[in-house]
């Protein structure tokens, strides 16, 4: 059995690699070659979320297991904890653990650079990003993968978190990056906007963003949380990880629904529906396209497969 830690984790699963991964196991699971039941998740009662996500592969399967602990945030402990645990498809031998904080990490990033390369006009290069953490660091990495970005702006509610992002950021890219006072400021003018914050309550609002606009909605995964508001998720092309999930957990979708704002129709389809070609994408230059993230086993378990094949 391999077990494959976070240092090596990081240096194999390289974001040009995970974005390919992504992109199959998105066009997979539309296409029903790949499956996933729904995710199990406990809510613990330090306010900590207990994950049990698991996905079949065809030749392969298995689960994530994971703590996602919000008082990480600021601290030396990545905010998502845990392994994925990897099983042969033939005889059902364990072939190993990953470490899953570096596969969260670098594939949720990646997952949004599929969705960018496909919804985000092609001239875009002004990147707004709301949360200076990982995640803000692994959707620049797929962001420079997939446009040509020349300015980042970034806001954080923690002013020091944004100043070292905007330190690591300038030092590793050569890009300027600009450390704003307000979310509005951050966002105006950007052609691609990253929300990836713990927020519960949303933050975002339409009038803010730019015509042309993309959104990587990415920071809210259950039913009564969410960073967008409902005006502009009413007024935004929506499109899902999994359409079905969706439906089920994204707070950004439920409430504004509940809310008599629109209803299932609003949902345009799925990222892995666009690489299918069973779904429109961008179809000019004004509209503006949302990408909500709920984060999917397939993505995960794709990435523990390559990690404990290596």
């Amino acid at each position: 059995m391999k077990i494959v830690e976070a240092q090596e984790a990081r240096e194999k699963l390289t974001m040009p690699v995970c974005i390919d991964l992504m992109r199959t196991a998105l066009k997979e699971l539309e296409e029903g070659n790949w499956t996933q039941p729904v995710r199990s998740i406990a809510v613990l009662p330090g306010g900590e979320k207990f994950g049990f996500m698991p996905a079949w592969l065809k030749d392969s399967y298995g689960a994530k297991v994971l703590v996602a602990c919000p008082q990480n945030a600021g601290t030396v402990y990545p905010s998502h904890i845990g392994y994925v645990m990897m099983f042969d498809g033939a005889h059902g031998e364990v072939m190993g653990l990953a470490d899953a904080s570096v596969i969260t990490e670098v594939r949720t990033g990646a997952v949004s650079g599929v969705a960018t390369d496909l919804l985000a006009r092609k001239d875009a290069h002004h990147l707004a990003v709301i949360g200076a953490g990982a995640q803000g660091r692994s959707h620049l990495a797929a962001m420079m993968e997939v446009r040509d970005i020349q300015k980042v702006t970034v806001y954080d509610q923690r002013r020091e978190a944004a100043k070292k992002y905007q330190k690591e950021m300038e030092e590793k890219y050569k890009i300027p990056v600009m450390v704003c006072d307000s979310v509005e400021e951050a966002v105006k003018g950007a052609e691609i906007i990253c929300t990836v914050t713990p927020s519960k309550e949303p933050y975002l609002k339409a009038e803010w963003i730019t015509p042309g606009a993309h959104i990587n909605a990415v920071g809210a995964f259950t039913p009564n949380t969410r960073e967008i508001e409902s005006s502009l998720m009413a007024k935004a092309k929506l499109y899902a990880d999994q359409v079905e999930a969706m439906k089920k957990e994204c707070g950004e979708y439920l409430i504004p629904k509940n809310e008599g704002l629109f209803g299932e129709e609003h949902i345009t389809g799925s990222i892995g529906g666009i690489l299918a070609g069973q779904v429109p994408g961008r179809e000019n230059d004004t509209e503006i396209t949302l990408f909500d993230a709920l984060g999917l086993a397939v993505e995960d378990v794709a990435c523990g497969r390559f990690l404990c094949r290596e």
